[in-house]
């Protein structure tokens, strides 16, 4: 069964005076719109004008699917609270409209939710160019309206069910099954992978290469909190229709669905930086290197890279918090980036490495002599753990996403730093598509590389950036 949002507004120049409505219907899932309506509707309350818009919304999400369920939101208390049932309706203009409300789809299908006003901007432009087009002497026209583009992203280009999607795709035409004695490799910044995985590691690469270039166009990748006018434009516009107020775009899914989907304002999101920490010794020997070992330093190497990426993110000046893994080799990262730039490190204990166990300080072919069956046990299995007692990537998984948790309460609507390795930064970036535990093998993350993830209201995430080392070339 389709699910739909509804979002509408209704506003009166006077109480009454010139009035017009607002209604747009959203594909929940990716934050497309699917519809708008708009009309200046003459003098009329507030109250009157937020009825037509619910209803002219209602009848939008009808047309697009008759048995979808539909969320309405408005920042009208009054309307939300009498459609849900909770207030009497009293006032004579307005017991019609609820009761043509009501009617256009069965109750069953319909709930309703109050939103703050600022939540509620691509439905209040809606109305609010109506009411101006009314001063005019005109209708609403859908190509002359700029509510569309100028409505704030729920999140940038890669959404968290479309990139799941496009995960596993980039995974079914890699060798599907096949042996992965060498996708360890690329827990340490390999350059190379197997043959069976070459057609993955191609189009991962060419996803993140797309979605790193538009946020890099967008300048959104450290916590911009709007698409520039350029780059909004170029969103899918509403086509006009024999009827003056109405512009429909197909829904999700069906043949000729295109673009992401720009969706309402959620506000800013709380925004991470993920920075790997620069080298150390054992990197270039691509040993294993977790929180069960020898605690290295950074080499000469590490530190010029930590020096590298701190010029590159005070270029930026978009950090707001750094905060690093107990480990030495990304407290001496953070530490280079905070004095850059002024801040203090927090550390945050649940950023630590995953704990190889046995396999500390040796070579995935050692590890491959030594302990064969355990090795095939963990590339087979994230609730297998490494010999002797380390950590599975499931528990890994469970440390880091608390740590995640405890930091964007800290953080709610910033940009914050984090320093951290290989496996929380991946597995940060994995939760966030929806991929799934084998997607850590796949991806390529090389010391001092910067990723970044946006956190949304909704609980939405959306990855920014993968494994840049621009700043180190």
């Amino acid at each position: 069964m389709p699910r739909f949002v509804v979002e509408a507004d209704g506003g009166s120049r006077g109480n009454p005076g010139p009035a017009g409505y607002g209604a747009v219907v959203l594909d929940p899932a990716t934050g497309e719109t699917l519809a708008e309506r708009a009309e200046f509707i003459g003098v009329a309350t507030n109250n009157v004008a937020e009825y037509k818009g619910l209803i002219a919304g209602l009848t939008a999400a009808r047309e697009l699917a008759p048995d979808a369920t539909v969320l309405v939101r408005m920042d009208s208390k009054l309307v939300v609270e009498q459609m849900s049932g909770r207030w009497k309706i009293k006032h004579p203009d307005m017991k019609p409209l609820a009761a043509r409300a009501a009617k256009i789809l069965p109750r069953a299908q319909v709930t309703y939710e109050w939103i703050p006003r600022e939540r509620n901007k691509h439905a209040d432009r809606l109305a609010n160019e109506a009411m101006d087009a009314g001063k005019r002497g005109e209708q609403w026209e859908p190509s002359r309206s700029t509510a569309f583009a100028a409505a704030p992203p729920a999140g940038p280009p890669g959404d968290a069910a479309k990139g799941a999607a496009a995960v596993r795709a980039a995974m079914a035409s890699g060798g599907g099954t096949g042996t992965r004695a060498g996708a360890a490799d690329t827990l340490f910044g390999a350059a190379d992978a197997p043959a069976g995985d070459a057609q993955a590691r191609a189009a991962e690469a060419a996803a993140v290469r797309a979605a790193s270039a538009v946020a890099r166009d967008t300048d959104t990748l450290f916590g911009a909190a709007e698409a520039p006018a350029e780059a909004a434009g170029t969103a899918p516009r509403p086509a006009s229709g024999s009827d003056g107020g109405h512009a429909t775009r197909p829904a999700a899914g069906t043949a000729t669905a295109t673009g992401t989907g720009w969706g309402p304002d959620m506000g800013a999101p709380a925004t991470f930086v993920l920075l790997r920490h620069g080298e150390t010794a054992l990197t270039p020997q691509k040993r294993f290197s977790g929180s069960g070992g020898t605690d290295p330093e950074l080499s000469p190497a590490g530190r010029r890279q930590a020096a590298a990426v701190a010029e590159a993110l005070a270029a930026r000046g978009t950090v707001q918090a750094v905060v690093s893994s107990p480990l030495r080799r990304c407290r001496e990262t953070a530490q280079a980036v905070a004095d850059r730039l002024g801040l203090p490190v927090t550390v945050e204990e649940g950023l630590r490495e995953t704990d190889f166990g046995a396999w500390e300080g040796l070579t995935f072919a050692e590890v491959r002599e030594r302990f064969p069956d355990d090795l095939q046990a963990w590339l087979d299995s994230p609730k297998a753990a490494p010999t002797g007692g380390g950590e599975s990537f499931t528990a890994v998984t469970r440390r880091v996403s608390a740590a995640r948790d405890r930091l964007l309460s800290a953080h709610a609507g910033r940009t914050v730093l984090l320093v951290t390795h290989v496996t929380p930064v991946k597995t940060l970036v994995r939760l966030a598509l929806g991929a799934p535990p084998e997607s850590l093998f796949k991806m390529e993350l090389s010391a001092a590389s910067l990723s970044a993830v946006a956190y949304y209201a909704d609980g939405n995430a959306s990855v920014r950036l993968l494994n840049d080392t621009s700043h180190l070339r």
